[in-house]
């Protein structure tokens, strides 16, 4: 599954039609089962998706969402958030953090 466990999943693949690589992030409530190996189900889903002949710039952006969600301080600020304001100020701050 996509489930990266600690109640994050990271469904990802490419997509025909797609320009360049594109996400878009929900938390779900309820979580939903993505087949984490702690079992966890997902309640913060950060979708990813590419054009099929842009495999490596695909895995950079993977590797960055992945890096950002596995961060338990922004989990825990994913989680308080409120509207797209809160979210859209949370990433822009992960996005100059240095090693981002």
């Amino acid at each position: 599954g996509t489930g990266m466990g600690e109640g994050v999943a990271i469904p990802h693949g490419p997509v025909q039609g797609v320009m360049r690589p594109v996400g878009a992030f929900a938390r779900l409530e309820p979580a939903q089962d993505f087949e984490a190996l702690d079992g966890r189900p997902a309640d913060l889903v950060f979708m990813l998706f590419a054009p099929p002949d842009r495999g490596a710039d695909h895995l950079k952006a993977l590797a960055r969402v992945s890096r950002f969600l596995r961060r338990a301080d922004m989990r825990e600020k994913l989680r308080a958030s409120r509207g797209a304001d809160d979210l859209a100020a949370l990433i822009a701050s992960a996005e100059r953090a240095p090693g981002a």
